[in-house]
C-alpha cells in the first residue's frame, strides 16, 4: 500500500549521519540532460559515506554514439554496466530515466534494493514513454506544445523558448545555462519502445516516487496515477518544477539519504 509523505519538509529532518554506510546509489538522468544533472546532489550523498554513480546514457553529454544505436536496451545496458556486480543498489531515475531504470531492473532484479522515481515515468508492462505521455492525466503537460520532432534524423528536442516553462521555471539562469540549454537532441526510439516487465522480476522490487508538484513536463496527475498503479510504498511530494535536483538539491539529497536507511 502506498504511504504518502505529506509535505515538502518531511525529508528535511533526516540528516546524513542517520544513513547507513556503504550503500550504492545509481543516478540515471532523463531526456535532454546528462550525468551532470546530478552534480548538486552527489556531494551530500558521498559525504554520508555512500558510493554514488551518475550514469551518462549513450548519446548524451560528451558521448557521441550514433542515433541508430540509441535504443532502450542500449540505455538499460549502460545502467547494468555501471552497476556491475554490486548488490542492494538504490536505483534512481528521472523523467525518461524512469523507463530506463525499469527496463534495467527487470533484467537484474537481484541486484536492486529499491527504485526511486523522481518526476519520472513509471511504466507497467508494455507501456512506452509515448503512451504514458498521451494519457488524459497528462493533459496539463506543456511538453507536446514545445516538442520539436525530426523524424528524418530520428531525434527530438525542446524549443529553446519553451524550455523554462516546460522544465525549469524555478531554476536559476546559471543552472539553466550550464545544465539545460546546451543539451543534445534525444533519440526517438527509446520514447516509443515499451519495456517488457514481469511480476517475478520488476514486480518484486520496492518502489518509491518523488512527485514534482509544479511539473509542466510530466503532469502531477499523471505522476500520481503512475505511482498508484506502480504500487509504490512511499510517495514524497516536493513543490518544484521537473528538475528538483537543480532547484532544490538539498531536498532531493535528504530524500535519497532517507531511502538509504529504509
Amino acid at each position: 500500500m502506498m504511504a504518502l509523505c505529506a509535505g515538502l519538509f518531511c525529508s528535511l529532518t533526516l540528516f546524513a549521519q542517520n544513513g547507513k554506510k556503504g550503500s550504492t546509489i545509481v543516478l540515471v538522468h532523463g531526456a535532454w540532460l546528462d550525468a551532470s544533472s546530478w552534480d548538486k546532489v552527489v556531494p551530500a550523498l558521498k559525504a554520508a559515506g555512500h558510493e554514488v554513480i551518475a550514469v551518462n546514457l549513450p548519446g548524451h553529454g560528451k558521448d557521441n554514439t550514433p542515433v541508430p544505436a540509441l535504443t532502450l536496451q542500449a540505455y538499460a545496458d549502460a545502467v547494468k554496466k555501471a552497476i556491475g556486480n554490486r548488490k542492494n543498489v538504490i536505483l534512481v531515475g528521472h523523467s525518461m530515466g524512469g523507463i530506463v531504470v525499469s527496463a534495467a531492473a527487470e533484467q537484474i532484479p537481484d541486484r536492486i534494493k529499491e527504485i526511486v522515481y523522481i518526476g519520472a515515468f513509471l511504466p507497467q508492462n508494455g507501456e512506452s514513454l509515448l503512451q504514458l505521455s498521451s494519457l488524459p492525466e497528462n493533459k496539463e503537460s506543456l511538453l507536446g506544445k514545445n516538442l520539436k520532432v525530426d523524424e528524418k534524423n530520428g531525434v527530438s528536442s525542446i524549443a529553446k523558448e519553451g524550455v523554462r516553462e516546460t522544465f525549469s521555471a524555478d531554476v536559476s539562469d546559471e543552472a539553466m545555462k550550464h545544465y539545460i540549454l546546451n543539451q543534445k537532441p534525444d533519440a526517438l526510439a527509446p520514447f516509443v519502445t515499451p519495456p517488457s516487465l514481469t511480476a517475478e522480476n520488476f514486480g518484486k522490487i520496492t518502489k518509491v516516487y518523488v512527485r514534482t508538484a509544479n511539473d509542466k513536463a510530466i503532469a502531477p496527475d499523471l505522476q500520481t496515477e503512475m505511482a498508484q498503479k506502480g504500487n509504490v510504498v512511499r510517495m514524497y511530494t516536493v513543490p518544484t518544477s521537473h528538475v528538483p535536483f537543480l532547484s532544490m538539491p538539498g531536498v532531493i539529497s535528504s530524500i535519497l539519504l532517507q531511502e538509504s536507511t529504509e
